[in-house]
């Protein structure tokens, strides 16, 4: 007996119906995924690059770094610990966006290349996590918000410049041959300590007056010139949380993936993966074994069949509709030939009792009780018709 071949039956969905059922779902994670793009979008887009000589963005730091480079300065970045202290020397500034980001050993290896070097480092922003180790002799109390403030100090850079925007850490230092300028609430903000030689340290409180936005302001883009452009060199040091290079026991990742994603972005995903997980357990429950129901109304049997029979041309299922015409006209026609009930649907015993209750039958009965699916509805059609015309003729024979 040939197997029917496979097609859609009421129990697996069309690809309309799967998209039918899936297309909420999905309009709900796109919708997400738009979402989370958006604010990421307006919550990055004025700090994308914040200090990178190579940003255009108001909190980049591009202007000052092309002024610089038309004075004749040139300026390198670097975003490793190994480029910054390798860069160093009399005729280099080294600028360390934000030092606080450094661990005690970056602090440590950073410290030991200033002391060698004679030239000029510039630490913006510098707050507890970094002075007491890049520094002596000086502490910070508490920030106070960036406004114009004067110079208030013999510095000539800061006398120069004039008023400037500048605020953030305050400092308070030992130092006696220190430079300390633009005072905020009695404590300066600018602090420009001497060391051997032509070597010395700045600090600046706040990294205000070198975004793009704020360079044109006041004296902000003398004083920044000034204190980045007194050597002919600019190493550009943007300390990255993924610097492994002052670890010596630390392996390099080569820059996984994963860690170029923000963590606020990781928690995120775990918690839609949760989500959708619950969801399908909620959607999926399953309570206990199906059971029959009596049903709350009396149907007729005409309706039954015909709402069963549009489910089954919904689905086009001609080969579950086959088998249950097959079926049923082999389960009428067993004891009519004197088969027993449970060996009707046994081609080798309800076969030779058809041809000996009907010797002179045309065609052949196997196709007609056990062949194979219709291929189209006429021949279901047909089929049908030929099923109730074998049971005619058996019954009158």
């Amino acid at each position: 007996m040939s197997r029917p071949t496979a097609s859609a039956t009421s129990t697996s969905l069309t690809a309309r119906q799967i998209w039918t059922r899936a297309r909420g779902a999905l309009l709900l994670l796109v919708l997400i995924l738009i979402g989370g793009i958006v604010l990421a979008t307006m919550r990055s887009s004025d700090h994308h690059g914040r200090l990178d000589p190579r940003s255009a963005d108001a909190y980049g730091s591009r202007a000052v770094a092309e002024l610089l480079k038309a004075q004749g300065v040139t300026v390198d970045v670097t975003t490793t610990l190994a480029g910054a202290t390798a860069a160093t020397g009399a005729d280099t500034t080294l600028l360390v966006t934000t030092p606080d980001l450094l661990t005690d050993d970056q602090q440590a290896t950073l410290y030991a290349s200033m002391d060698r070097s004679a030239g000029r480092t510039v630490l913006l922003g510098a707050g507890l996590p970094s002075l007491g180790t890049l520094t002596t002799g000086i502490t910070t109390g508490t920030t106070s918000p960036v406004s114009t403030l004067q110079p208030s100090c013999t510095l000539t850079a800061a006398t120069r410049a004039g008023s400037v925007d500048l605020g953030g850490e305050r400092y308070v230092t030992d130092h006696t041959t220190a430079d300390s300028c633009y005072y905020s609430d009695g404590l300066p903000t600018l602090v420009r300590i001497p060391g051997e030689g032509t070597a010395d340290t700045v600090l600046l409180g706040s990294p205000e007056l070198l975004y793009n936005k704020r360079l044109a302001h006041q004296g902000n883009a003398s004083l920044a010139l000034q204190l980045l452009g007194s050597r002919p060199h600019l190493v550009w040091y943007l300390p990255s949380l993924a610097d492994t290079t002052a670890d010596p026991d630390s392996e390099d990742t080569g820059g996984a993936f994963l860690d170029l994603i923000p963590s606020g972005w990781l928690w995120g995903t775990l918690q839609l993966a949760v989500a959708a997980l619950l969801a399908a357990i909620w959607r999926g429950r399953r309570l206990g074994p199906l059971v029959t129901e009596r049903l709350p109304v009396a149907v007729r049997a005409s309706e039954a069949t015909e709402g069963r029979a549009r489910l089954y041309r919904k689905a086009d299922a001609r080969d579950r509709t086959a088998t249950v015409l097959r079926t049923a006209t082999r389960t009428r026609l067993a004891p009519l030939l004197g088969v027993p009930t449970r060996d009707a649907h046994s081609a080798e015993l309800l076969l030779p009792a058809l041809s000996a209750r009907l010797p002179g039958t045309s065609g052949d009965p196997r196709d007609l009780l056990f062949g194979a699916a219709p291929t189209d509805d006429a021949a279901l059609i047909r089929l049908a018709d030929q099923l109730d015309a074998l049971e005619r003729e058996v019954r009158t024979s």
